[in-house]
């Protein structure tokens, strides 16, 4: 199991993806299955920082493990409540670019739980790794 704590500041969505590739490497996901971890890191971990509001001394907490067939992903944050399950997707903003982080999020893993408890959003995710 691997587990990272990063600062919510710009610099923690290139930190994650680092962190992530040298994971996936260690562990010799299939290529599919280790770049859709890394967009998915990456799009969870650039909302919570742009969206979330979380005190800068706060930390996003990313936990991965990785089973026989599949990846289990747990990310906790100190930013707004939000849960993934109840967003409505929009569409992409075309004026800035983006919005469709989460839609990609949902169709590359299956969200097994989001609860928030002590001031921090908690969320899981299964990621298949066929």
């Amino acid at each position: 199991m691997l587990i990272v704590r990063l600062s919510p500041t710009a610099r923690a969505v290139a930190d994650a993806l680092g962190v992530v590739r040298s994971f996936s490497d260690g562990s010799e996901l299939p290529p599919t299955a280790a770049e859709r971890l890394a967009v998915v890191v990456e799009e969870w971990v650039a909302n919570v920082v742009e969206h979330g509001d979380a005190h800068p001394d706060s930390r996003i907490v990313l936990r991965i493990g990785h089973r026989e067939d599949h990846l289990r992903l747990t990310v906790s944050d100190a930013g707004r409540p939000f849960d993934p399950r109840e967003a409505v997707f929009a569409g992409p903003n075309l004026e800035r670019g983006g919005g469709a982080g989460l839609e990609i999020i949902r169709a590359w893993s299956r969200i097994v739980d989001y609860r928030r408890r002590a001031g921090r959003n908690r969320l899981v995710l299964i990621i298949p790794l066929d």
